[in-house]
């Protein structure tokens, strides 16, 4: 399966070590939104979108992307992402925003995958910040393990 993870990890990298430890199980190609060339993701099967979370949303250069594809004929997406809280709905549900836009463009996402990250927003970083450890090894097996189930989907 000829797969594409597009990606924006801005603070510290939480997203990108998550898209990376994917994109070895999935033999994937890994590209920033500014990098992805639009004409060329015909090639490919699957399509991840991953972000940090900034201000309860995915990071806008994601956004920006997909509003400039072109309609998508189902074509299989997955997202995923890195947040100092996990989603919780009605209050922060960070995923929501992105599985539409996608949804809106004619994407058929397939799955999604979240987990804690570093966060040193506002106040948190005089403590030192939340989540200091992660993605810690458990976080990245745990998105390898879901890499691996997407490579079980057809």
């Amino acid at each position: 399966m000829n797969t594409l993870i597009i990606y924006q990890s801005v603070h510290h990298q939480n997203t990108e070590k998550i898209a990376k430890v994917m994109a070895q199980v999935l033999g994937a190609e890994i590209a920033k939104p500014e990098t992805v060339k639009i004409e060329e993701l015909g090639n490919y099967d699957l399509i991840g979108f991953g972000s940090g979370v900034y201000h309860s949303k995915p990071h806008r250069c994601l956004f920006q992307l997909i509003e400039q594809l072109p309609l998508q004929n189902s074509k299989k997406a997955f997202i995923f992402f890195t947040s100092g809280l996990f989603p919780i709905k009605f209050i922060n549900d960070f995923q929501t925003p992105l599985l539409c836009a996608l949804e809106n463009k004619g994407f058929a996402v397939i799955s999604g995958f979240n987990c804690r990250g570093w966060d040193t927003y506002g106040l948190m970083k005089y403590l030192g910040g939340i989540n200091l450890q992660n993605p810690n090894e458990k976080d990245l097996q745990k998105a390898r393990d879901f890499a691996q189930k997407l490579l079980q989907i057809k």
